[in-house]
C-alpha cells in the first residue's frame, strides 16, 4: 500500500535467518500497520551475504534513499514506512483548563497530613481570604454554587406559593433552588446585546406574589444590578445574587455579589478559581450568615452538640482539603482575572474579522468583566442547525466547544412542570440558539486563539454561500 505524497520514511530492519520467518515478520508488521491506520510504503531487498552496493530506493518521487546497512550474513529485510507528513493532525483545545500550581498542591498536601480534614481551621481561612477579597462582611463556605442559593432561598424564607423573578439565560441550578423549597422561578427575558436580565422585563415580572429577585451575572459580566436593587428596594423584595460565574467582576469597584441581601460564588474547575467542586456566600447580615452556617451542618446551631439539630439541615459543608486549595487559588484571584482579560483582548481581535460572527459586548462604564466562558453569537442570518453544524466542524478539528446557554424554560423538566413552550422569551431563544462557548481559560496561548479563529472561520465558509455574503 503506498501514499501518493511524500514525507518521512522511517526504517526498521533486522536480520532474519530464513525466508519463512522474514515473511512473517513482514506479515505482523503490515498487520500492526494497518490496525493503526499507518499509510506505509514497502520495499523489500533480498540480498546474499557479503559487499554491497549502496541500496536502490523506492521509485517514489520525495522518498529519501534507503540507508546503507552493515554487512550481515544473513539476509536483510527493510521496510519503508512512508508516512504522511503533509497530514498534520488538528490541535487538541481544551474548552477549560484549571490552573494548579504547586503552591496549590501544597496546600492540600498540608491539610492531608493533619487530622483537620473537615470542620477544621482551613474553612474559615478561606472564608476569611474571600471575605477580604470581596469585601462583605461575612463569608460562608458550601459545597457548591447551588447548595450555596438553596441555603439562601432557605434561610430568607422563601418557600410555597412564593414567586422569584430571575431570568431563563443561566444554568438550571439559579432556577431548580426556587423549586427545591416549593417557590416558583418566574422568568424575564434579557438583553440581546449584554445577555443580562432587562430591568425593564423584570418590573413587568412583579407580582404580588413575588417574593425576591435573583439576577445572574452570566459568563461573568455584571448585570443591571444597580437598577435591579433599585427595583427589589421599591418593592420591597428581597436580593440574591447568582454571582457564581463573577468572582472578580466590579461595578464600581464594588464586586459583584455584594449589592444584595446576599451573592454566591462557584468554584467548579472551568470558573476563575476552582476548589474542584465549591461555592461560598456572601452577605452583610450576621443573621443570615448564621442561618447558613447551620443549615450547611445538618442543621446543628454554632457551638452547640453535634447531636443536636435545631432545624432541618444539610451536609452542604466543604471539607478542609478543598478550602485549603481555595484559599491558595483566591490568593492569586487578580492574576487570573488579568490572564483572562488577556486571552479575551486576543479573540475579540481576531473574531471582529471574521464576518457573520459577533464577539461579546465590551464593559459597560464603570465595569469590569471576570470573564468566566467566552462565548459568541453567529448573525441572525445563521440558524440554530448552522450554529450545530458550526459546533460539529469545530469538534471534528479538536476545537471543545458548547451551546452555551440552552434556555431554561425550554428545559424537558421546565416544559413538563409549567407548559413552558418556544416563543415565550423570544430574545433568549432567539440568542441561545447561535451562542458558541470557545476554548477559554487564562493560560490559552496566543497560537490556540489563533487556531480557534481560523476553525471557526472555516466551518462559517462551509455553510450556505447566501449565509456567508
Amino acid at each position: 500500500m503506498k501514499t501518493d505524497r511524500p514525507g518521512i520514511a522511517h526504517t526498521l530492519r533486522r536480520a532474519l535467518p530464513s525466508p519463512g520467518i522474514a515473511g512473517f515478520v513482514l506479515k505482523a508488521t503490515l498487520a500492526a500497520l494497518l490496525i493503526a491506520g499507518t499509510p506505509v510504503a514497502l520495499t523489500t531487498l533480498l540480498r546474499p551475504a557479503g559487499p554491497h552496493p549502496q541500496a536502490t530506493p523506492p521509485a517514489r518521487a520525495g522518498l529519501p534513499p534507503l540507508p546503507d546497512l552493515p554487512r550481515r550474513d544473513s539476509r536483510a529485510l527493510v521496510i519503508y514506512i512512508h508516512q504522511d507528513s503533509t497530514r498534520q493532525p488538528p490541535m487538541k483545545v481544551p474548552l477549560s483548563r484549571p490552573d494548579i500550581s504547586s503552591e496549590d498542591i501544597e496546600a492540600v498536601v498540608s491539610v492531608l497530613k493533619t487530622p483537620n480534614l473537615s470542620l477544621g481551621p482551613e474553612v474559615a481561612a478561606f472564608e476569611s481570604a474571600v471575605s477580604t477579597t470581596v469585601r462583605s462582611p461575612h463569608a460562608v463556605a458550601v459545597s457548591s454554587g447551588t447548595a450555596g442559593l438553596h441555603c439562601l432561598v432557605r434561610a430568607l424564607g422563601i418557600g410555597p406559593g412564593d414567586e422569584v423573578v430571575t431570568s431563563p439565560f443561566s444554568f438550571v441550578a439559579s432556577a431548580n433552588v426556587m423549586l427545591f423549597e416549593g417557590a416558583r422561578p418566574v422568568f424575564a427575558d434579557i438583553n440581546p446585546e449584554t445577555l443580562d436580565l432587562d430591568p425593564e422585563a423584570v418590573e413587568r415580572a412583579i407580582t404580588r406574589r413575588t417574593k425576591a429577585l435573583l439576577p445572574v451575572h452570566v459568563f461573568g459580566r455584571p448585570c443591571r444590578i444597580t437598577e435591579i436593587s433599585a427595583l427589589a428596594g421599591r418593592h420591597g423584595l428581597k436580593l440574591i445574587e447568582d454571582a457564581c460565574e463573577a468572582l472578580g467582576t466590579t461595578v464600581a469597584r464594588r464586586h459583584a455579589g455584594t449589592f444584595g441581601d446576599a451573592g454566591v460564588y462557584a468554584f467548579y474547575p472551568n470558573k476563575q478559581m476552582t476548589t474542584g467542586e465549591g461555592g461560598m456566600i456572601v452577605t452583610g447580615d450576621e443573621d443570615l450568615a448564621a442561618a447558613c452556617r447551620s443549615l450547611r451542618n445538618q442543621g446543628r446551631a454554632e457551638g452547640g452538640g453535634w447531636l443536636e439539630h435545631v432545624q432541618l439541615g444539610y451536609n452542604y459543608r466543604l471539607p478542609d482539603i478543598l478550602c485549603a486549595l481555595g484559599r491558595s487559588q483566591v490568593s492569586r484571584l487578580e492574576e487570573f482575572v488579568a490572564g483572562r482579560e488577556r486571552v479575551a483582548r486576543s479573540y475579540i481581535a481576531r473574531l471582529t474579522e471574521i464576518p457573520g460572527v459577533i464577539p461579546p459586548a465590551p464593559a459597560r462604564p464603570g465595569e469590569r468583566i471576570s470573564w468566566f466562558v467566552f462565548v459568541v453569537r453567529l448573525a441572525e442570518e445563521f440558524s440554530r442547525a448552522d450554529r450545530d453544524a458550526v459546533l460539529a466542524s469545530l469538534r471534528a478539528a479538536g476545537v471543545e466547544c458548547r451551546n452555551y446557554f440552552v434556555p431554561i424554560h425550554l428545559q424537558p423538566f421546565y416544559r413538563e412542570r409549567f407548559g413552558f413552550k418556544e416563543g415565550d422569551f423570544p430574545v433568549t431563544e432567539a440568542i441561545a440558539a447561535r451562542t458558541i462557548a470557545l476554548p477559554f481559560h487564562n493560560r490559552l496561548t496566543e497560537d490556540e486563539v489563533d487556531y480557534v479563529a481560523r476553525q471557526l472561520a472555516a466551518a462559517l465558509r462551509t455553510l450556505p454561500a447566501s449565509k456567508r455574503a
